[in-house]
């Protein structure tokens, strides 16, 4: 009796998958590596203790690019301004009709759009390095030695980290597997949670926090992941029956039926970083002053919008809705999906196509974002919610969460696809063989 193969079993015979996992592998040392290598001129002491008293942007800063703006390393950016640029010509390309044209060309128009990214890349690393490089130096003790020669150093070594890291994250999307960005900020983000983890554990150890309290906590963490995972696989897919087709010789095929897939999520994780961009920014503009202490409204403003205060809360979730109502919107477009359906013989059963069909997409779309919208805001306050309740020093979750979730779950999904091409390889090899 023959036994079932198991796919991983043959993962020892898949020498392009291990080499695009060694890539990677490799990939991500590098940018560790990069993490720890110190722009000249900077005190390192004084810049974690500036990190720590600011918190903030520059905390979440600070957690997509590893400790790297902490230690002031050449990666302090991270690929921040990789990820606005691509947000900016995403929005671009859904609003400007030339943008668009380029969108529908293919291959030769997504080239196009990828130059512009790398232009905004460029653009946005050099204004943000020499943001960072004068606002280091208004704070005292911070640069060894201020004048134009720093800036000019930091804006040209933080502006070349950026680029590094942008060409590696594209030779990870083509030479390793998944996304070679999102691997990036994973890596980033996974790079402080056992820091996190053995803080939490000493606490429950030293008394500061309950035993019992420890471990719910940490079963808060699995239930949210898994409720995370079941949103972000979750779908709604609407029937599509294709016309009836007239064969050769007279035969007709009958109708066939499919599905058009609808995430539940499809904002992704670009809603809760806009809207914590936003909020954190007063607060972190206003610790950039020395003299912010003496302006009453805006110490006030900053305690308003600190993590965990009810304002700041209220606002986050505010945010949140409106943000993947209108990242929704730019990125997918219900008119374009009917006159596809209509192009290629496919409706809806019970509907005109055309503008019926884009009607009641629209209206499936909307009611699935409303549940997107509770869900991203249910998960993004958690965290604050248990640091006012608990004083927990929750480090995963959130932002952070999402972006880890995602990535873990596309990384899959393309091991699970090279796997799956791998045995059809073999079977088409097979056919061949005994088809000789």
């Amino acid at each position: 009796m023959a036994t079932q193969s198991n796919p991983l079993a043959s993962l020892g015979k898949l020498t392009e998958l291990k080499q695009r996992l060694l890539f990677v592998v490799g990939a991500l040392f590098v940018f560790r590596l990069g993490t720890f290598i110190p722009l000249p001129g900077v005190d390192p002491v004084r810049m974690a203790d500036l990190i720590g008293r600011s918190g903030g942007l520059l905390d979440m800063f600070n957690m997509f690019s590893g400790g790297a703006l902490e230690r002031m390393s050449v990666f302090a950016l991270g690929v921040i301004p990789y990820i606005s640029a691509s947000i900016i010509v995403q929005m671009f390309a859904a609003v400007i009709p030339s943008w668009q044209a380029l969108r529908k060309e293919g291959e030769s128009g997504r080239r196009k759009l990828t130059t512009y990214t790398r232009a905004g890349t460029v653009a946005l690393g050099l204004f943000q390095s020499f943001g960072v490089a004068t606002m280091l130096q208004q704070q005292g003790g911070v640069v060894i030695a201020p004048g134009p020669s720093f800036i000019l150093s930091t804006v040209v070594g933080l502006t070349a980290g950026t680029l590094f890291l942008m060409w590696l994250g594209e030779q990870v999307t083509e030479r390793g597997v998944g996304n070679g960005i999102s691997l990036l900020i994973f890596a980033g983000i996974v790079a402080g949670l056992p820091a996190a983890v053995v803080h939490t554990l000493g606490m429950a150890q030293t008394g500061e926090m309950p035993v019992l309290r420890v471990l719910i906590v940490f079963a808060i963490v699995l239930a949210v992941t898994a409720f995370v995972v079941f949103m972000e696989s979750g779908q709604r897919r609407i029937t599509v029956n294709y016309a009836r087709r007239q064969g050769g010789a007279g035969k007709a095929y009958m109708n066939q039926s499919s599905h058009l897939p609808l995430k539940i999520n499809m904002s992704g994780v670009i809603p809760p970083i806009f809207a914590s961009s936003l909020l954190m920014f007063p607060a972190t503009a206003a610790s950039w002053f020395n003299n912010a202490n003496e302006i009453h409204w805006l110490q006030v403003l900053t305690s308003s919008l600190s993590p965990g205060e009810p304002l700041h809360m209220m606002l986050y979730g505010l945010l949140i809705v409106i943000f993947t109502y209108f990242y929704t919107m730019l990125t997918f477009n219900s008119q374009e999906t009917a006159d596809n359906l209509k192009r290629s013989g496919a409706l809806i059963p019970g509907l005109r196509p055309g503008r019926a069909t884009a009607d009641y997409i629209e209206g499936v779309l909307t009611r699935l974002t409303g549940v997107a919208a509770v869900y991203l805001v249910a998960v993004c306050l958690i965290p604050d919610i248990l640091r006012n309740a608990w004083h927990v020093p929750f480090y995963f979750g959130g932002t952070s969460l999402l972006i880890v979730v995602v990535v873990v779950m596309d990384f899959t999904a393309q091991i699970q696809a090279h796997l799956v091409s791998h045995q059809y390889e073999s079977l088409l090899k097979k056919a061949n063989l005994r088809g000789r």
